[in-house]
């Protein structure tokens, strides 16, 4: 048993280090980074979707912009649309699973909104209409996916981990849905935190 968790240790170290060494995946992140930034500074918002792991994700990287990542600072304005099950069953009753994420984002979303789409086959029926119709709408769209990036690629921003391991994507989706939140705040907020800082503890006065 010692073997085997060092060997599964290992290979999902080789995709993090493969994820690494992608220099272009670098710049998507950081690109899809800033445009989340101006989004926010806009008066807009950042949704998330994705099942099963991948919704866990969504929850998280929402709970970090919400809440907080490292430092103190004010909420970024994020949604996670995984969380009420109400609306996610009556709609997978009345319309289909498929339609879950997508009539959420018709009765929530507005032209300049960031949506996040998080796929490790990149096929999810439902994170991919919901990317079809947010082109409609004039929302922003990142994909996370795996390494074939199935149907993902009509994201304005595609992020492929170089894995078809699903647990080895998940684990470096967390790694860069972190460092995507991170590089959102500097953006959002400017290199200099001294603002943020002032301005969230003026919140709880």
């Amino acid at each position: 048993m010692a073997d085997l968790v060092r060997a599964k240790l290992m290979e999902g170290l080789r995709v993090i280090e493969a994820v690494i060494s992608d220099a272009q995946l670098h710049t998507v992140l950081e690109q899809a980074a800033d445009t989340t930034a101006s989004a926010l500074q806009a008066g807009r918002k950042l949704m998330v979707a994705g099942n099963g792991g991948s919704a866990a994700d969504a929850q998280h990287l929402v709970a970090e912009f919400v809440s907080r990542l490292v430092e103190d600072r004010p909420p970024m304005r994020a949604l996670a649309l995984t969380t009420d099950t109400s609306i996610l069953t009556a709609v997978a009753n009345d319309y289909g699973y498929e339609g879950v994420f997508m009539r959420q984002i018709e009765a929530l979303g507005q032209r300049g909104d960031v949506f996040m789409g998080i796929s490790t086959s990149g096929n999810s029926p439902n994170v991919l209409h919901a990317l079809r119709l947010c082109r409609e709408m004039g929302i922003v769209t990142i994909g996370l996916t795996g390494s074939s990036g199935g149907k993902m690629p009509l994201c304005d921003y595609l992020i492929r981990i170089p894995s078809d391991v699903t647990m080895y994507i998940q684990q470096a989706h967390l790694a860069l849905e972190h460092i995507f939140c991170m590089l959102t705040e500097r953006a959002y907020f400017g290199r200099d935190r001294s603002a943020a800082v002032e301005a969230a503890a003026a919140l709880k006065e």
